[in-house]
């Protein structure tokens, strides 16, 4: 293993921030991680695992051991005439798995396309897009528990999953690494095309059969469309979570504001549009020092350059405020705030 110090951590995130870590190490397999975790334990110092680093917004420099989870690959464990059983490395890029699936004709995860991050982290958010969310083919993850390294499987029923929640969000925060995720996918696919954006954009591309890689290719013309790409201009996506509020609160809102974006969340809730909500409070292409909301699509937050990582938070603070005072609605981030 190569515990490196003073590393500068900008490479690391999507918002590129410039902020360092004490100790750096990256590992590629679980027996190298549960070394450097056994060494970190006698020297009792802070911990922080990365991924792909799109869910994160580094606000000062790390003052303990930054562990970058590298782990890889990607295999066929179990196959049967309807569904096959795939385990990935947590450190596979969610959209490259995303494009051996559809290569392999393996149906599911195609209108998750394009989302940024690792497939580590996908099951922690239980990551979700165009009505689709990740529990719906998870089948089991393996995790090392940090305080004692014993290793652990988790079923579905385990992981409590949520809108971009699961058990690793609450109750097991901080406690296990996840080091690789189980995915059921189908031979026979379901295709989901009910978001009228998917629909629109297939007719737009001329497909006249449907297939998971039209799908796919749909979902990816979207999200660039409407997303400013990392590699460019600094972001972790979607910065905060679509809220869900009660029926009555939501008819009371609609009152006042006719044009509500909302969804049925079931259980007599609803789920407000975040991102409406921060247009309506004026946010939508506003800049504020190096930071702003992305032209295109407001509940995206960036960083123009140079931003700092108190910047941006001070910035999703403010929006948080106005949205509250507009509409009686609060918002929380889906960005880890660290």
């Amino acid at each position: 293993m190569n515990i490196q110090h003073a590393v500068s951590l900008k490479p690391y995130n999507t918002f590129g921030i410039d902020v360092s870590a004490e100790l750096f190490c990256e590992v590629s397999g679980t027996d190298e991680l549960a070394a450097v975790l056994k060494q970190n334990q006698g020297a009792a110092k802070s911990l922080l695992i990365i991924g792909g680093g799109s869910n994160l917004l580094l606000t000062k420099d790390f003052k303990g051991l930054v562990i970058k989870n590298s782990i890889k690959g990607i295999q066929v464990i179990h196959e049967e005439e309807d569904y096959v059983l795939v385990r990935a490395g947590a450190g596979e890029s969610w959209h490259q798995f995303v494009l051996y699936c559809i290569e392999h004709k393996l149906a599911g995860v195609e209108n998750l396309s394009l989302i940024p991050g690792n497939v580590g982290a996908g099951p922690m958010q239980n990551i979700g897009a165009y009505g689709v969310e990740l529990k719906d083919v998870f089948q089991e993850l393996e995790a090392i528990r940090i305080s004692d390294l014993q290793q652990k499987t988790f079923r579905k029923e385990e992981c409590n999953f949520g809108y971009r929640e699961s058990v690793f969000k609450k109750e097991l925060k901080g406690q296990y690494i996840i080091t690789s995720v189980t995915f059921k996918l189908t031979k026979k696919p379901v295709f989901n095309t009910r978001y009228g954006a998917i629909e629109t954009e297939l007719q737009r591309m001329g497909v006249k059969e449907l297939s998971i890689k039209a799908i796919s290719d749909a979902v990816i013309h979207i999200r660039q469309s409407k997303l400013p790409d990392p590699a460019v201009l600094g972001n972790s996506g979607s910065f905060f979570k679509n809220p869900e509020i009660s029926i009555q609160q939501y008819e009371a809102v609609k009152a006042a504001h006719p044009g509500l974006v909302a969804y049925p969340a079931g259980e007599g809730q609803m789920k407000i549009a975040a991102g409406w909500l921060i247009e309506q409070c004026g946010w939508k292409g506003k800049r504020v020092g190096n930071a702003g909301s992305h032209k295109d699509q407001a509940l995206v937050l960036v960083n123009y350059g140079g931003a700092t990582g108190q910047e941006i938070y001070a910035l999703a603070l403010e929006i948080q405020r106005s949205v509250q005072e507009k509409f009686g609605i609060t918002i929380e981030p889906e960005v880890n705030v660290i």
